[in-house]
């Protein structure tokens, strides 16, 4: 049975190899992926979908700024693992994420994908004509859900990352851990004689 949850820390490893294997190592470079890099998903919305305990979907929305002083979210990437595909596993974790996204009192989600797939959660192209990503995109593929009614009307401009930002390592406090329990990066263990 198909469960979908609260993406958790533990989910990270599994969520990262499915998205691998779903979207390929090109999934980096995308433009999207310029408005993630850095940034924490909008809180509470980061889901996954379980059989049992084996992760097969996932989908994040992260906050951003629909042009200027234009609160939306950025939905992406929606993946479901190769072998679950074609179960309507995709479309739960979209209408899942559009109702959370909805409680919390989101107005809007954008996304870049595919016209004809998104067009059946409510996405379009209409309220996306007078915005643009930072980077190199399909004009036809940057698509809009509005979840407050005329929440895009007049949106115009750079869509730019506005969430929080991730946790960056205290390189700091490393090399004072390693310091104080006399560890060097040069260190190998004593051979015996």
């Amino acid at each position: 049975m198909i469960t979908i949850r609260t993406e958790a820390k533990r989910d990270v490893a599994a969520r990262e190899a499915l998205l691998d294997e779903a979207l390929g190592a090109a999934r980096c470079t995308k433009t999207a992926e310029r408005l993630r890099d850095g940034r924490l998903p909008a809180d509470r919305l980061a889901f996954v979908a379980c059989d049992g305990r084996k992760l097969v979907g996932t989908v994040r929305l992260w906050d951003i700024s629909a042009g200027l002083q234009r609160p939306a979210l950025l939905l992406g990437p929606l993946a479901v693992a190769s072998q679950w595909r074609n179960q309507g596993i995709g479309s739960a974790l979209m209408r899942h994420a559009l109702a959370a996204a909805t409680t919390r009192g989101d107005a809007a989600v954008l996304l870049v994908g595919d016209a004809p797939y998104y067009a059946r959660f409510g996405f379009a192209a209409e309220k996306t004509a007078d915005l643009w990503l930072p980077g190199p995109y399909e004009r036809g593929r940057l698509l809009a859900c509005e979840l407050r009614p005329g929440a895009l009307d007049g949106a115009r401009g750079l869509i730019s990352a506005t969430g929080r930002l991730a946790p960056t390592p205290n390189l700091a406090a490393l090399v004072t851990r390693l310091a104080d329990n006399d560890i060097t990066p040069d260190a190998r263990p004593a051979r015996a004689s």
